[in-house]
């Protein structure tokens, strides 16, 4: 359909008489702009896009969508936009959160409350000068609203869990434009709900999370040449088996081509990376590492730093990147998996084939938790594909679905929802069993379905 289209004019008609110029239709100058996620290698097109910069303005959002017969998409930062590819987005408002960016510490209850468009780096700022930081991801600029209430897998997670068990309280629109604060004292089923369907209920516009008392911690990386690969993936394997659960680490293989713009050890190699955190004294901390530091790592940087600076170690990309992904849970990492890890690996072009050690805490469901508390298996199998330009998009697709095939053996029915960037997965899997009730508390909350959200039940 067009804009000459008569339910569209009308719709189109309706939006704009309740929202004025705060909303943006296709062909408004800004449209095109204001519709890009993070990942830009995803082309959504909503029928408007939306920029509230209050709580109230989402309100008006909301029950104006709902007046014009349209729905909506809360996002914050596009990281997993992938995850609505399956999404027909042509009568969805997206409402995009990145005006609603703010954190209040309270240093003495070791919280902070973030407002729903918040990313990672504002609460690390903001707790930092406290002597705490937060169970963050490996991404700065990742939205808090989308990664903790997705689960949310920190280099802390091992001994401190998943950060969505961190959320005390939610404010958030509902499908009839009521604004509501959700907790274990109020609107407790909703508040069980957003802890794992998040988007599918409303549009989150803040949050209450604890925080960690960390001023610093012990971490870094270890990386080699990709040639030391294999010699490096069977020690990792080795010892993460008998890891406390005071360290969380992963291993990955890294594909570069020759870049100008990154650094002389990455640029056109092909590399093995170590990395995370060990909530150790430092002397505990070395001893632990020395089997991975006896294989003479050509860069060690495991050191005491500022809490501040985890967020940097992964080197995760600082801007938006087209690219493509594939996750899956393994139960177990015997010699064979890690074989077929390697090979998942040997991926030419901009190709990243990770293993995240999960266990302890992760696996352990607090009491107060809500759909989403834990995630079962031993290992994360995460693989990327940097998609430099549209033609290579199958390939990228292809390459990433593959290496995590060659891993099927030892693969549980778990996912984590934090990873899901595509529109191809049975989502079901990362609800560890809270699907069926997340659906009727839908229907109870959203009845006409108004919220089309990445992770949609």
């Amino acid at each position: 359909m067009t804009l000459s289209d008569p339910m569209i004019d009308t719709r189109a008609t309706s939006l704009r008489d309740a929202l004025g110029d705060r909303v943006l239709l296709a062909g408004d100058p800004g449209y095109d702009a204001a519709r890009m996620p993070w990942n830009v290698a995803v082309d959504q097109r909503p029928f408007a896009v939306t920029g509230p910069q209050t709580a109230e303005e989402v309100v008006e959002v909301v029950r104006a969508a709902a007046a014009s017969g349209l729905r909506v998409a809360p996002q914050s930062t596009g990281h997993a936009a992938a995850a609505l590819a399956g999404t027909d987005l042509t009568d969805v408002v997206l409402v995009s959160l990145t005006g609603m960016r703010g954190v209040t510490v309270d240093p003495v209850a070791r919280t902070a409350r973030v407002l729903g468009g918040s990313l990672w780096n504002d609460v690390i700022e903001a707790a930092a000068p406290h002597g705490l930081t937060a169970l963050h991801g490996s991404a700065g600029d990742v939205s808090v609203a989308g990664y903790t209430l997705s689960g949310g897998l920190s280099f802390y997670a091992r001994t401190h869990g998943l950060a969505i068990n961190t959320v005390r309280a939610v404010q958030i629109v509902t499908a009839d434009g009521s604004l509501l604060r959700a907790s274990a004292d109020e609107n407790a089923e909703l508040f069980w709900a957003v802890r794992g369907g998040s988007g599918a209920f409303g549009v989150i516009v803040s949050l209450e999370l604890d925080l960690l008392p960390y001023a610093d911690v012990f971490a870094g990386m270890l990386l080699w040449d990709a040639s030391r690969a294999a010699e490096v993936a069977h020690a990792w394997a080795a010892w993460t088996a008998s890891a406390p659960e005071s360290a969380t680490t992963t291993l990955r293989i890294m594909n570069f081509p020759p870049m100008p713009e990154l650094p002389p050890f990455l640029s056109g190699r092909s590399v093995v990376v170590l990395d995370g955190a060990i909530l150790e004294t430092d002397a505990a901390a070395s001893a632990l590492l020395e089997p991975l530091r006896a294989l003479a790592p050509e860069m060690d940087t495991f050191a005491r730093i500022p809490a501040a600076g985890l967020v940097a170690v992964h080197m995760d990309p600082p801007g938006p990147t087209p690219a493509v992904t594939a996750q899956s849970v393994l139960a177990e990492l015997p010699s064979e998996a890690v074989e077929a890890f390697l090979a998942a690996g040997a991926v030419p072009g901009m190709f990243f084939a990770e293993l995240r050690h999960l266990g302890g805490a992760i696996a352990r469901r607090p009491d107060h938790a809500g759909a989403v508390g834990s995630v079962a298996g031993a290992y994360l199998a995460h693989t990327v594909a940097v998609v430099p330009v549209p033609e290579a998009m199958a390939g990228a697709d292809a390459a990433v679905l593959a290496g995590l095939a060659a891993l099927e053996a030892w693969q549980t029915d778990e996912l984590l929802l934090t990873f899901i960037d595509r529109g191809d997965v049975d989502r079901d899997a990362g609800l560890g069993g809270a699907a069926t009730r997340l659906r009727e508390l839908k229907r109870r909350f959203d009845p006409n379905d108004t919220f089309a959200a990445a992770h949609a039940l």
